[in-house]
């Protein structure tokens, strides 16, 4: 293969509207080319994964981690500053992966979960109640995609209430997949606010996941740089960007869907298959997928994906592939499968967040049709502009009316 060779590179443009999942991976799986090269958003080489079978099974594997054992040269996926390219010490990295999940598991517990609930409840409650004083026409997006995620995860955090604007800025810039040097800015400036936030709860602890770090501190001995990254990367980011594609998006597959709009209006119980399928259903960000890292030779479906080679596992492909799920491209909140989605992965990196995913979006879906029953979207669905230029996925505005 030649530095020259055309090949697929990302990201990929979507369909005809922002539902779809873009054609190149449906051409890569349905072309029985399951596992093949692409390139990245900034031109480096890496492997894409598209069929359910060979994501799933990758997504378990050992032998794929975020590090690299010569970062220097490894492939990059993007120009983030948190999901760019490799990421945590290649010689360490399994045995701090346990003692991270070891740590944080019980911040997300199903107890702390259940206690949290009434309190998304009355944050979803307080967005619709603001938006319905406004008036239409409101964007979906702004006032409740948006807005829930951060006050939920800044509440979990213990971030101050006052403090919480400053993150709309700097969370934009780290996602960025082409600007580096924004990215990389940003990074700095939420870290530093961070690193100050920490020091403070170790003089003044609360009921919060911070304090919580903190608390567990003397058996796991974290330093101040590893904390500092626990609570940008893997609590902010991951719990706030991902959440709200899935607010964007699943109101757009209902307002697309009147029949199932009007099914989940008047059956509540509906709420939670419905969550599920808009998780199947929603088409993530533009990196590619989850992003990995050979660390040993695999061999997968006849193909040998080298030592070192970046890897990309399509979980929006392999939750639209029609061995795994019976007509897959409909949307069905009724759906009653045996086949779990992959889009909090699948395996020991299992996305630890998942329950509270659960919790806000089943929040805004219970409530949402049944406060704004004649809600619709004010454009067309075909001019919705998804966010193409970040690695995390939903969607630029989402104008709707009632």
């Amino acid at each position: 293969m030649t530095a020259t060779e055309e090949l697929p590179q990302l990201p990929f443009a979507h369909g005809d509207t922002v539902l779809d999942v873009p054609p190149t991976y449906l051409a890569l799986m349905r072309a029985e080319q399951p596992i093949a090269r692409v390139r990245t958003a900034v031109g480096d080489l890496a492997w894409s994964v598209t069929r359910y079978d060979e994501v799933r099974t990758l997504l378990a594997d050992p032998r794929l981690g975020r590090s690299h054992p010569e970062p220097e040269k490894a492939s990059r996926f993007t120009e983030s500053a948190i999901l760019g390219g490799p990421l945590g010490d290649y010689a360490t990295e399994k045995q701090e992966h346990v003692r991270l999940r070891r740590v944080l598991t019980p911040a997300f517990s199903a107890r702390r979960m259940t206690a949290l609930r009434p309190r998304v409840a009355r944050l979803v409650a307080e967005l619709l109640d603001r938006i319905a004083d406004q008036g239409p026409p409101a964007d979906l997006h702004e006032e409740l995609a948006f807005s829930l995620p951060v006050l939920v995860i800044c509440e979990l955090l213990g971030v101050p209430a006052t403090d919480r604007a400053k993150f709309r800025v700097w969370s934009t810039k780290m996602a960025s997949m082409l600007d580096g040097e924004s990215a990389q800015d940003a990074l700095a400036e939420f870290s530093a606010y961070m690193r100050d936030l920490i020091e403070r709860k170790r003089e003044d602890p609360a009921q919060d996941v911070i304090s919580d770090v903190i608390a567990a501190d003397e058996e796991w001995h974290f330093g101040i740089d590893e904390m500092t990254f626990l609570a940008v990367a893997l609590l902010f980011f991951a719990g706030h960007e991902t959440t709200m594609a899935r607010i964007d998006m699943g109101t757009v597959l209902l307002l697309s869907n009147p029949a199932q709009a009007a099914a989940l209006r008047d059956d509540p119980s509906l709420v939670p298959t419905a969550v599920e399928e808009i998780l199947r259903m929603t088409v993530g960000g533009q990196s590619g997928g989850v992003t990995r890292y050979a660390h040993a030779d695999i061999e997968i479906s006849g193909m040998t994906i080298p030592a070192g080679d970046a890897v990309l596992l399509s979980t929006d492909a392999g939750n639209r592939d029609t061995s795994a799920f019976p007509e897959p491209d409909t949307f069905d909140i009724a759906r009653h499968s045996t086949t779990a989605h992959l889009t909090f992965g699948h395996g020991p990196h299992f996305c630890i967040g998942a329950s509270l995913a659960r919790i806000e979006l089943q929040e805004v879906f219970s409530v949402l049709l049944q406060r704004f029953p004649t809600l619709r979207l004010a454009v067309p669905l075909e001019s919705l502009q998804a966010r193409t230029e970040t690695t995390t996925a939903g969607l630029r505005a989402l104008p709707v009316t009632w």
